[in-house]
């Protein structure tokens, strides 16, 4: 068979023709900016900081270089073949099933479990202020209102995810713009640290190498969210010019708020300051330049941030899945599709985010830790499945659909191959740090065995 046939085959199951087109592009090109701004950016940062210092900017430049050529070769595929399956489907169209299924299933996991997470986060908030409350009804509650909202339409996940979105980038741009009037010294009430916070407490690199890789492995994950984009495009009044748009403005919204608020923290605050940690390095900016009620406005931003991340993962675990099973990757009934809506892959996402919230109240010692091991390196799992994707499908549609090629990866192949020098260069980075060595083989032992069972289900599809 040829491997034009072979695509043919595939594309047939993969191109979700049943879901609707409910997403508009103001909501596309929100969930694309809003995706970059998560959680961890707000609180996980510290914990970079406090062992980086002053180079956590350098951290986060060169793990925001990765992501943004990971971005480009993912919206390099996506233009040209737009799927609610995203990095699933063209793994799949690229390797083979297998692929397919051992991304699909393994990013399922990683999102229902971070549905779990967000809720988690968020009812802690929200029972700081309210103490007389369960922290598990919150949880219970948030799950909710988003199933309702995701059972319903396609469009009310965009709604819910534009004015998410709007928050967040209104409070980091609004937090950029106080830092760099605080460091230039017009901001009423502060005077100019120039760049002393950089130089001094030890230096830039004030605990080594060693630190910067540290700050370099907690920079890589903060970045997860990016891929929403693509697997919503498929639902989009037009997929194409959705991904296409969206990849294209990666690269200065990842300088901006990643790098710049970076920039901006570590310029401003020692970086060895105890509130970094304790409080956030956002509160403990904000805190140094005397903005009144800081701990609770950020309380607020970072709430926002993970409901919005929260009702992302459940649109996008329900899409993957859908995908997978429309693809015969999976139970029949989670490709079932009701108004446009695959309503039991959501209610099955949702169910299997609550099993997790349960696990950390019942097994907070063994079996919860176990799951947030196996999912530790669960990105760049897919991070490689797409890269090597991208190798094998670019030769293919410049051979035979050289039109389909809207986005075109730089610099091809050598930008893909550095791209996959320095996934290969985490993964020996993660092995040498006893913080996340036992996440690599975690995670490695789950892709192994969805590995091989996607291979069995390969070869027993291809004996009947």
């Amino acid at each position: 068979m040829s491997g034009s046939t072979l695509d043919s085959a595939r594309e047939t199951p993969a191109a979700d023709v049943p879901l609707s087109h409910g997403l508009k592009q103001r909501h596309l090109s929100m969930i694309a900016l809003g995706g970059v701004i998560g959680a961890g950016l707000f609180v996980g940062s510290g914990a970079g900081i406090a062992a980086a210092g002053p180079s956590i900017v350098v951290a986060y430049a060169l793990s925001g270089l990765l992501v943004m050529l990971v971005m480009r070769m993912l919206g390099e595929m996506s233009a040209a073949y737009p799927s609610s399956g995203s990095f699933s489907a063209h793994a799949e169209r690229a390797l083979g099933p297998w692929a397919g299924f051992t991304a699909g299933w393994s990013f399922w996991v990683l999102l229902c479990t971070a549905v779990g997470l967000e809720g988690i986060g968020a009812a802690k908030i929200v029972t700081g202020w309210l103490p007389d409350t369960p922290e598990w009804g919150w949880v219970a509650l948030f799950m909710v209102v988003f199933l309702v909202t995701n059972l319903a339409a396609v469009k009310n996940f965009g709604e819910f995810e534009f004015w998410f979105a709007a928050l967040k980038v209104g409070a980091i741009s609004l937090f950029l713009v106080l830092g760099v009037l605080a460091v230039a010294g017009v901001l009423p009430g502060t005077d100019s640290p120039g760049l002393s916070r950089l130089t001094g407490e030890g230096g830039f690199l004030p605990n080594g190498s060693e630190g910067l890789v540290i700050g370099l492995l907690a920079s890589v994950f903060a970045y997860g969210g990016l891929e929403t984009v693509t697997i919503a495009a498929a639902e989009s009044e037009d997929p194409v010019r959705g991904v296409a748009r969206a990849v294209r403005t990666a690269m200065w919204r990842i300088a901006l708020f990643y790098i710049g608020s970076m920039a901006v923290v570590v310029t401003l605050v020692p970086w060895n300051a105890k509130a970094v940690v304790d409080k956030g390095p956002y509160v403990a900016a904000l805190e140094h330049i005397g903005i009144p009620g800081a701990a609770q406005v950020m309380n607020v931003v970072v709430l926002v941030a993970l409901l919005s991340a929260m009702n992302a993962n459940i649109y996008g675990s329900s899409r993957i899945a859908y995908s997978l099973v429309a693809r015969g990757q999976g139970p029949k009934a989670l490709a079932r599709v009701s108004r446009g809506v695959p309503r039991v892959a959501v209610l099955a996402s949702c169910v299997s985010g609550f099993v997790c919230v349960v696990l950390s109240y019942w097994r907070p010692d063994d079996v919860f830790p176990w799951l947030l091991n196996m999912i530790g390196a669960v990105i760049l799992v897919v991070w490689v499945f797409i890269a090597v994707s991208q190798l094998r499908l670019r030769r293919r549609l410049e051979r035979e659909a050289s039109e389909k090629l809207v986005v075109r990866m730089w610099a091809f192949p050598a930008l893909t191959w550095v791209a996959l020098a320095g996934m290969a260069a985490i993964f020996v980075l993660m092995a040498r740090e006893p913080g996340t060595r036992v996440q690599l083989y975690a995670t490695g032992g789950m892709t192994l065995v969805l590995a091989a069972l996607g291979y069995a289900r390969q070869r027993a599809r291809a004996k009947s």
